[in-house]
């Protein structure tokens, strides 16, 4: 079964990024020269997705100005004769199809994603969140769904973190089925590290299908919030849910450490700022 459809969330404040996320989506901070979303954005195609939903809010708007056609910027490219940002700019609008919906109030990701359904229908659908981008030659997401296509059932995308930083994330407890592969047996959600069933800690990439959907309707959360972590652990309880260890480098975006690690090594593989960017934190710390 394809999978050609994705569901990023971005309807969040982005407060870990204030003041920068004042007044423009924490997702369009870019990363060299280009905004995370587009990152993510470009993961998806080159796994073979054609269809974009973001799941947006108040003050979103420049993510679809950013994925629409800008037609006096691209005349006045035309006008200057710049050619190659004239192909680079027509070819974001192209990336794919983009359907934007709106989550009106924050009630947790697993709303924001439910806020898709009608969009979906039936079928499996990938989602990403706007803080983890990875770095990999296979695409993260084209990794996880080469594990859907064998086992046909959900599957999340995990990283092994050292203990002390378990805290900070969800984790699985799971049976380890193959390479890189475990079986899910529950998701617990920032767990002291005494009490933490692994260091494998999910990364915001993962295959649905829509059994998981009918268990995000029941708002499995107590505290109003519909949260995906807490709809995964119930189905886990009765179905299969696999992870998978990816092969990448991932950085935690919505940090500003994991922020400035991604600028760096992106800075450092740009072809334009590579080099120059290389001798120049040589320099800088070899003082």
């Amino acid at each position: 079964m394809k999978i050609h459809k994705a569901i990023l969330p971005v309807a969040g404040f982005g407060t870990r990024f204030l003041p920068a996320s004042k007044a423009q989506p924490k997702e369009m901070v870019p990363i060299v020269d280009k905004p995370i979303i587009q990152y993510l954005v470009e993961e998806a195609v080159a796994s073979g997705i054609d269809e974009i939903i973001f799941v947006t809010g108040r003050g979103k708007r420049a993510i679809e100005d950013h994925f629409d056609m800008s037609f006096e910027l691209e005349y006045n490219l035309v006008e200057k004769e710049k050619r190659e940002l004239l192909k680079i700019i027509r070819g974001i609008s192209r990336l794919a199809n983009f359907v934007y919906v709106r989550q009106p109030i924050p009630l947790g990701d697993g709303d924001a994603i439910l806020r898709a359904e009608k969009i979906i229908g039936n079928e499996p659908v990938a989602v990403l969140f706007g803080d983890d981008l990875v770095d990999s030659k296979v695409p993260c997401l084209k990794q996880l769904l080469n594990v859907f296509q064998r086992y046909q059932h959900p599957v999340i995308s995990i990283e092994q973190v050292p203990l002390k930083e378990v805290e900070k994330y969800g984790v699985i407890k799971g049976m380890k089925i193959e390479d890189n592969i475990f079986q899910v047996k529950n998701i617990v959600e920032k767990p002291d590290k005494k009490e933490a069933p692994s260091n494998l800690a999910i990364v915001g990439k993962y295959i649905l299908t829509p059994d998981v959907f009918k268990i995000l309707r029941k708002k499995p959360n107590k505290s109003g919030e519909i949260r995906l972590a807490d709809a995964l652990a119930i189905y886990a309880q009765s179905n299969l849910i696999y992870a998978y260890q990816f092969e990448g480098k991932h950085y935690d975006c919505g940090t500003k450490l994991g922020f400035l690690k991604a600028t760096v090594d992106f800075g450092i593989k740009h072809s334009e700022t590579g080099e120059a960017f290389k001798k120049w934190l040589i320099k800088k710390f070899n003082k």
